[in-house]
């Protein structure tokens, strides 16, 4: 914007949507900010045109200025970007001590900053605005998409970092029920022996049935946990989808 204002002659600034300054003032003329918005009328008068401006049109003190809006692609505006602040022909001095006497400025003191003020073709200050709106504008998009872009792409990975957790607690479960299937396994075969061995009494049998009446709870205990781990990873997964 510095650079645009140097080549072109032309004054700029971005303001948010609520109007404020979100850049600084590039090439302000002291015709406009001094003596104009100076006065308390005149600021008046300027806030208004920076609030209904749009496209390129002439202020209320007799310069040209411009209002380009900031959008997204989506339409939402963030902002515009404002400015201009020359003349497009020699001025009237007449109609310039008309507003200087309306605002309450001194008639010589306002013209000699008027005589500072660049001059420029109506169509040099469409172009020059034009130029500027597309530039800030594809900028201030191309920065919002990667923006996004990055924080999907956080999302992604958190996403999959869980998920990866997930899986290995999943994992861990699975080899404990493996765990307590073999265990089950030889305590079977040692509960026929011992059956074998002890005839109608079976008393030991009785002692490792109830072994592995708690492997069964301990097993039962683990598979709710592998449900709850991999429903975590459904749900991360889904997300991720999103």
């Amino acid at each position: 914007m510095s650079n645009w204002a140097k080549s072109t002659g032309l004054a700029t600034v971005a303001v948010g949507a609520d109007g404020k300054y979100i850049s600084d003032c590039y090439n302000f003329t002291d015709f406009c900010i001094k003596l104009t918005r100076g006065s308390d009328e005149g600021r008046r008068r300027c806030e208004k045109c920076d609030r209904e401006g749009n496209g390129v049109y002439p202020c209320h003190a007799g310069l040209i200025d411009f209002g380009i809006p900031i959008t997204l692609d989506d339409g939402t505006v963030l902002g515009s970007v404002i400015g201009g602040q020359v003349l497009p022909e020699h001025p009237d001095e007449d109609k310039f001590r008309q507003t200087a006497r309306e605002l309450k400025i001194n008639e010589e003191t306002y013209i000699e900053a008027l005589k500072k003020v660049n001059v420029k073709t109506r169509e040099e200050i469409d172009a020059a605005a034009n130029l500027l709106g597309d530039v800030i504008n594809m900028f201030v998009r191309a920065s919002y998409a990667t923006a996004l872009n990055n924080k999907i792409l956080g999302h992604l990975r958190d996403g999959i970092n869980n998920a990866a957790e997930q899986i290995v607690v999943a994992n861990d479960n699975v080899k404990q029920i493996e765990a307590f299937g073999h265990r089950q396994r030889i305590l079977a075969l040692n509960a026929s022996i011992e059956a074998a061995r002890a005839g109608e009494a079976g008393k030991g049998f009785a002692v490792v049935a109830e072994e592995v009446n708690k492997l069964a709870q301990g097993m039962s205990t683990t598979s709710v946990n592998i449900k709850k781990a991999l429903e975590e990873v459904t749900e991360t997964i889904t997300k991720l989808n999103e």
